[in-house]
């Protein structure tokens, strides 16, 4: 079985495999062979790459199932970072899901690379930051990150000339209301009617602040951005998809992509494009694995040693 196209059709058909595919521990792929060699187990650098690839190969279905896993998420938390492929820049996309995680390397970061995984047609709810192209996707509900919008409010404060400090205030003040009815609603102290009674107000405050004639223009950038996030800011206070409760950040999938960038840090990216299937393949099994408490090894073996393509033993979320 093929593995889910990438971003880049010029990378396909390359069957040369990076040395830095087993880096998961900050470890290149001789220091690998060096370690299982002081263990007992006699195997070269290139073996190592060629385990991995096969691990891919065998992976393949379960990396496709757990796409469509996400795609049926009613909830799903999308993220982009930095990376490098044959030394140049590309993208690594995380999509944390029903409990379900996918990685997808790809050239850019725009709508059609996060549809490739999504799907346009996504209804659920997307948890993500201000990045323009998650609004395109027009068929799902938004929550947009209060933790980006109050950073952006805390760096406002920290540079704010003489006199401009009332907006930023005045932003944040809103948010940590909503938190705080938040964590009232989780705790008891607030019902549904209540909680739709503290939204109205907290929107009203927000149009109010939308509408003024501020001027400066770092407040006037804020309020810009929040106007055109107006209808996601509290979409975590109303729903509750399936049972699964609406995050107020994207904090699921800066955690998704985490591990990704410690071995980004390590070594950079991939050496080629057939390395970098190998690399989301595996990351996104092994991903989903932690996000299940399941034991990677037990959950590959079976892949391994079966004559014939298998899926992992994961609980992955079915479309209705």
């Amino acid at each position: 079985m093929r593995w889910p196209r990438l971003g880049c059709r010029s990378a396909r058909g390359r069957s040369r495999w990076p040395s830095g595919c087993p880096r998961g521990l900050g470890l290149p792929a001789a220091k690998v062979a060096c370690l299982l060699g002081q263990l007992g187990l006699k195997v070269s650098a290139g073996g190592v790459v060629q385990a991995l690839a096969r691990a891919a190969r065998r992976a393949a279905p379960t990396y496709a199932a757990l796409v469509d896993g996400v795609k049926a998420s009613p909830v799903v938390a999308p993220d982009e970072t930095g990376w490098r492929v044959q030394g140049r820049r590309a993208w690594l996309w995380a999509f944390a899901g029903q409990g379900v995680v996918t990685h997808r390397i790809a050239c850019g970061r725009g709508f059609d690379d996060a549809a490739a995984v999504l799907g346009a047609d996504y209804a659920g709810v997307l948890e993500r930051d201000g990045w323009a192209p998650y609004r395109r996707f027009i068929k799902a509900a938004h929550q947009t990150c209060l933790a980006h919008l109050l950073r952006r409010c805390g760096e406002l404060l920290d540079g704010a000339e003489r006199g401009q400090a009332k907006t930023p205030h005045a932003v944040r003040r809103i948010l940590q209301r909503a938190l705080w009815a938040r964590d009232q609603r989780d705790a008891g102290e607030l019902d549904a009617a209540q909680v739709a009674a503290e939204v109205e107000r907290l929107g009203a405050a927000v149009d109010r602040l939308i509408s003024g004639r501020t001027v400066y223009p770092p407040n006037r950038r804020l309020l810009d951005h929040l106007g055109r996030e107006r209808d996601a800011l509290f979409t975590f206070l109303l729903r509750d998809d399936d049972g699964v409760r609406v995050q107020a950040t994207n904090w699921r999938a800066e955690h998704a992509s985490r591990p990704a960038v410690v071995c980004r840090k390590a070594w950079g990216g991939n050496r080629t494009w057939a390395g970098a299937e190998c690399w989301q393949v595996l990351s996104s099994l092994l991903a989903t694995a932690r996000a299940q408490q399941r034991d990677p090894v037990t959950l590959l073996m079976p892949l391994l040693r079966s004559p014939r393509a298998v899926l992992a033993d994961l609980a992955i979320p079915a479309r209705p």
